[in-house]
């Protein structure tokens, strides 16, 4: 099992946590099945930015970005060096510890 350490965040988890999830797992399925209700408006089809993470370490052991991911990820709020959609990032073995943006580019947020 990966271990995700999450930094903490107003909304989503404000005191900061730890999950784990098998490895190939994408981090927004592994947030979700820890009751982590991160954005993800496009139901985790990489259509969006709204499930946007920077990873902190651990980033060389996820898989690469495709070209779908890294274009879309130039719209994303708060884009930095280890950025990545959650819904497309597959867990490997090294454990992560990640940022959730404070701010997605979502004007209408939905309830999933």
């Amino acid at each position: 099992m990966t271990v995700i350490r999450i930094l903490p965040h107003a909304e989503y988890c404000p005191e900061g946590t730890e999950i784990h999830a098998p490895m190939g797992t994408s981090i927004c399925e592994a947030l979700l099945e820890n009751g982590i209700l991160i954005e993800h408006a496009c139901d985790m089809s990489c259509a969006c930015t709204t499930c946007h993470v920077i990873v902190k370490e651990g980033f060389s052991s996820l898989n690469p970005a495709l070209e779908e991911e890294d274009d879309l990820l130039d719209r994303a709020w708060g884009l930095a060096p280890h950025s990545r959609l959650a819904c497309q990032a597959l867990l490997g073995t090294q454990d992560l510890l990640i940022e959730i943006p404070r701010y997605t580019i979502n004007h209408a947020k939905e309830n999933h």
